[in-house]
């Protein structure tokens, strides 16, 4: 499955820690939330995007993609690094709104 433009233009910049380019791909009431916190708008997002994962080196791997309804897909990515545990796989859920991301779900 092909994810939408957006959302692997979001992925790239992400991944690239490009906060301004990643940022772009958002609505500005966007809600981020990602290891059980909430971010509202842009200037909370940006300041996740620039601290996240920032602790850890790490590789990323997409694994799977799903469209799981109207404007609803999950990216899921494989982690490997040096955060405790060594090894995640995050599901990365994503609700477009007019194309751009309204909200973004990391969890396991």
């Amino acid at each position: 499955m092909t994810l939408p433009a957006t959302v692997t233009a979001y992925l790239s910049a992400h991944e690239a820690r490009d906060a301004d380019a990643a940022l772009r791909h958002f609505t500005p009431d966007a809600t981020v939330v990602d290891e059980g916190q909430a971010r509202h708008g842009h200037a909370e997002i940006r300041e996740w995007l620039l601290k996240a994962g920032s602790r850890y080196t790490y590789t990323s791997t997409l694994t799977g993609t799903e469209r799981v309804g109207d404007d609803h897909y999950v990216a899921t990515h494989h982690l490997e690094g040096d955060f405790p545990g060594g090894v995640a796989d995050l599901h990365y859920r994503f609700t477009l709104h007019n194309g751009r991301i309204a909200r973004l779900v990391i969890e396991p």
